[in-house]
């Protein structure tokens, strides 16, 4: 999430879990062990029932991320296993500490070596980053004037590797709330409602690759993307364009599939058409002002 100070990008991360499915049996069980293991676990907690949320501080390490120590225990990334792992002001971690995060978020697992041990955590992650569209924080705001210069924001934005932002789904921006919208009284789509919308489009992810080892479309290997992302004539030709145009790699073309399956999922539909196939373009903001 890019946008503003005060736009909202934190509370909208910790809504998060309020929206995705309970889980299940297996990912309680999953997860206790994880916080056992660390020593958080309360001792009048047998099973832990709720999504983990970790929120670890840009100056953490990329031990304390990742994992690790003389007597190796999991990290942040392990801790937030079966639930969401937030990142704010995502320039400001060092750029050390985001490198290590690609091959978790790849694989859903960390793999820690000592001399005498070789432990592997998992770390099936849903990973939310928030950061300022530049320094300041106020590049196109409509009231406050950027003091940035183009060379200060691009080394602001260089901090994030291509290769990191391959790896996240979905770019979005997200302006400073506007007076009328703080004002208004009305009652927008309550966490219940988005909940059952959500859990309707994870049973269909769930008979859709039952009797295989994934559970939904983010965890689609390039075989499970060819077999059940099938395209309409207007929407391939959408994908296509786009693709030369911005130069997107593989990893990007497959990450916008996923999103264009799960926004149709989410519609009904069977087949991914050309507004879902727009809209999961519209969720690759970086990758279209760096294009």
């Amino acid at each position: 999430m890019i946008g503003p100070p005060g736009s909202g990008k934190t509370m909208l991360a910790r809504r998060i879990p309020t929206i995705l499915p309970a889980m299940s049996f297996d990912e309680a069980i999953e997860t206790t062990k994880i916080f056992s293991v660390s020593g958080l676990l309360d001792r009048d907690q047998a099973l832990l029932a709720v999504r983990p949320f970790r929120s670890p501080h840009h100056t953490i390490s990329d031990v304390g991320l990742i994992g690790g120590g003389t007597t190796p225990k999991p990290g942040e990334v392990s801790l937030a296993h079966n639930g969401v792992l937030f990142l704010d002001e995502l320039p400001e971690f060092k750029k050390n500490v985001l490198e290590v995060l690609r091959q978790p978020i790849e694989d859903g697992r960390v793999t820690i070596s000592r001399s005498l041990v070789s432990l592997t955590y998992p770390a099936r992650v849903m990973l939310v980053a928030a950061m300022n569209p530049c320094p300041c924080g106020y590049l196109s705001d409509p009231i406050h004037p950027c003091s940035c210069t183009p060379i200060a924001i691009h080394r602001y934005r260089s901090r994030i590797s291509g290769p990191l932002l391959d790896r996240i789904d979905i770019h979005i921006e997200v302006p400073a709330v506007k007076y009328r919208d703080l004002a208004d009284r009305g009652e927008g789509e309550s966490s219940l409602e988005v909940a059952r919308r959500v859990e309707r489009s994870r049973e269909i992810q769930l008979e859709r690759y039952r009797g295989t080892k994934i559970h939904c479309n983010a965890q689609m290997t390039p075989r499970f993307i060819k077999k059940h992302c099938e395209l309409d004539d207007a929407g391939n030709r959408m994908l296509e364009l786009v693709t030369d145009r911005l130069g997107f790699s593989a990893r990007t073309y497959n990450r916008i599939l996923k999103v264009a399956r799960t926004i149709a999922d989410l519609d009904g539909s069977t087949t991914i058409h050309e507004q879902h196939i727009a809209e999961a373009i519209q969720y690759r903001s970086l990758d279209r002002k760096t294009g």
